[in-house]
């Protein structure tokens, strides 16, 4: 008898059930069942993983089309996604605050500019020219010193610069994002949701010598209709988008761990995996090559095989991918060009890890990687003196998103990644990286600039108005015309737009 109890009264040792659909409460073993698990929540995994009897699962990943029985091994605390959270907690108690220039200089030159004037009226006392011209000249160089260009470069280059992002579709958390963002030299990708679209499409229709590409899609789609698996989804979009009418399948049945069975037009089908595949003794003859071509590249195969009088026929093999985003590409050839290092972390499988990479160019990567080896690699990166931006968009990525000197997150991901970024790109497009990086730099070097002339003013106002050559009226003019051209030179980011991509 199966009973229902709060998360909480769970012990290691006990025996969970988790029927079709549901998320798994606990870290643990399977003990009985068969089935598909979404893991993508810790992994980044888009393809659903087959775990049978003796496996290991994890808290937070959803079981597919099978019933299991799980033994819990893992709870609370010590479990895979507590671990990831405890990790998003300790790379953002570990980055050190950046300390602004301006803050230390204005620490000494605020109590410099009173000793000055302190000074200055004690001076022109001394010199006999009465206390009413000792005062005022004192008043000068107080006026002239006043730090409002000082106090309005930094916060009127953050407000114009984020402003306009944030009109671009780039939306900068906090003004350390900016600061940091400006010194990246390194780009550290997720691949899954990131550098692909995140979730499986049929990549190749390959029919046997009985079958054509249309006739395959058509059957499979048929068998496929009434399912809400990622990969039936696949194969009704592809039918869709070819404007193929859809047969009607009767009789359809799930096989936990091996497909999909139907009756279609009368003939007996079957859809599903390699151990389908031997189940009903079917032999791929010329396709076994081609299966075997797609699977090294990290593809998901499934079967389609009729059931005849004389055995079982195979029909043909479609195979299914994560299809990468079609900017992406161009996005990391523009990055390249800006002379940034490009690198690729992924918990997926080495063949697929291997193929993305390949047809994006990147030479460096690692693939099978869980949150915290991702965070691990991207702390060797950091280590190794290279200033790290990170681009992700799940839950999984958490962790090393706040390891990374920058975080930047895809709004098309989870709330978390973006919750922990610095920077979150409000579109699904990558070449919004390098324009995120751009206008950090561009609003950066703004702030310098009104940062220079704040301080270009007063140290050619200081001397004067010293010498008893300013009077206060005319000093609160040149004061008043440094703060407003900060604020005019600050506006002039308003003007920035997104690079002109290659290729465009």
């Amino acid at each position: 008898l199966d009973v229902s109890v709060p998360i909480e009264q769970l012990r290691v040792g006990d025996l969970i059930r988790v029927h079709p659909g549901e998320r798994i409460a606990a870290d643990g073993q399977v003990t009985e069942g068969s089935s598909e698990i979404d893991e993508s929540l810790i992994t980044g995994e888009a393809m659903p993983v087959q775990r049978g009897i003796g496996d290991r699962v994890v808290a937070g990943s959803v079981n597919g089309n099978g019933l299991l029985t799980v033994r819990v091994t893992v709870l609370g605390a010590e479990t895979m996604l507590s671990r990831i959270v405890r990790l998003v907690e300790s790379a953002q108690a570990a980055k050190p605050p950046i300390q602004r220039s301006v803050d230390r200089v204005s620490a000494v030159f605020v109590p410099l500019v009173l000793v000055l004037a302190v000074l200055t009226g004690l001076g022109w006392a001394w010199a006999a020219v009465g206390w009413e011209r000792a005062l005022i000249n004192a008043v000068s160089v107080l006026v002239i010193a006043c730090p409002c260009a000082l106090g309005l470069a930094t916060p009127t280059a953050i407000m114009v610069g984020t402003g306009v992002a944030a009109r671009h579709g780039i939306l900068i958390k906090d003004a350390l994002a900016l600061e940091v963002a400006r010194r990246v030299d390194t780009v550290v990708f997720d691949k899954t949701g990131t550098l692909t679209v995140g979730h499986p499409a049929l990549h190749r229709i390959q029919p046997a010598a009985n079958s054509t590409p249309h006739d395959l899609l058509q059957l499979a789609a048929a068998l496929q209709q009434s399912s809400d698996h990622p990969l039936a989804r696949a194969v009704l979009d592809a039918a869709h988008a070819k404007g193929l009418p859809t047969p009607q399948a009767e009789a359809v049945q799930a096989l936990p761990g091996r497909g999909v069975a139907g009756l279609v037009n009368g003939r007996k089908l079957w859809l599903g995996n390699d151990r389908l595949l031997h189940d009903l003794s079917a032999t791929p003859m010329a396709l076994a090559e081609q299966a075997d071509t797609e699977q090294a590249l990290g593809r998901t195969v499934s079967w389609l095989i009729e059931r005849r009088a004389d055995g079982a026929s195979v029909l043909g093999l479609l195979s299914f991918g994560d299809p990468i985003k079609p900017q992406a590409a161009a996005a990391l050839a523009n990055l390249r060009a800006s002379g940034l290092r490009i690198v690729m972390l992924t918990g997926d499988n080495l063949g697929s890890a291997t193929s993305v990479a390949r047809a994006l160019g990147i030479t460096e990567f690692t693939a099978g990687a869980l949150p915290e080896d991702k965070a691990r690699c991207v702390e060797a990166l950091r280590q190794g003196g290279s200033v790290v931006a990170m681009v992700g968009d799940g839950i999984n990525d958490a962790p090393v998103l706040a390891a990374a000197d920058v975080g930047i997150a895809m709004a098309t991901g989870s709330d978390v990644a973006m919750e922990t970024a610095g920077i979150t790109l409000m579109r699904g497009d990558l070449s919004l990286v390098a324009d995120a990086l751009d206008i950090a730099r561009h609003t950066t070097k703004t702030l310098r600039q009104g940062l220079f002339w704040a301080f270009a003013y007063n140290l050619v106002g200081l001397p004067l108005a010293a010498m008893g050559l300013l009077n206060p009226m005319v000093a609160g003019a040149a004061m008043a015309f440094s703060s407003v051209s900060v604020v005019a030179n600050a506006l002039l980011l308003r003007r920035w737009r997104p690079q002109q991509r290659s290729g465009a």
